[in-house]
């Protein structure tokens, strides 16, 4: 679940993941890894990932994975008018099979809830249906685009209402 930042002298299970929020560049190892596998999947305009500094925008969330301290895999939350979108999903590929992408997208969406946000869209791209399962096994349906997307071949825009908490 969602705990406060580690503090200095903290000890963490090797095997324990604890989620919490990101502060400055602990996850810009996950973000330039992310960037590159998506620079290799899509063209540049099919391509629509926020920087850090837009994830750490205030009224955003920026959630990380860690274990022993090092974050092997982050999620944000970006809250717009009407809804909230989900950026930035990955997780470092040796990690991928413990599950933590699901961890992330769950606490997610527990603190969408917490924070009375009701829909959360995505966008992903085709080239990603391990990335596409996850969210419809939590339930996202697929939508046209939304916000300031336009019709592309190679993205998928995904949203899920929420229920009050």
């Amino acid at each position: 679940m969602f705990s406060e930042p580690n503090h200095k002298g903290s000890s963490v299970n090797k095997d324990r993941i604890v989620i919490r929020q990101i502060q400055c560049s602990e996850a810009d190892h996950l973000l330039d890894a992310s960037t590159r596998y998506m620079e290799n999947l899509y063209p540049a305009e099919s391509n629509h990932l926020l920087e850090v500094e837009e994830l750490l925008q205030p009224g955003n969330h920026f959630l990380g994975a860690f274990i022993q301290e090092r974050a092997v895999g982050c999620v944000a939350l970006i809250t717009k008018s009407s809804y909230a979108e989900i950026k930035r999903l990955f997780v470092m590929e040796s990690y991928r099979r413990a599950k933590i992408g699901l961890q992330l997208m769950q606490e997610i969406e527990s603190l969408a809830s917490r924070n009375h946000i009701r829909l959360l869209r995505l966008e992903t791209g085709v080239s990603q249906p391990a990335s596409t399962s996850l969210y419809e096994s939590l339930g996202y349906q697929h939508i046209g685009p939304f916000g300031e997307y336009k019709a592309d071949p190679l993205s998928i825009f995904m949203e899920k209402s929420l229920s009050p908490v």
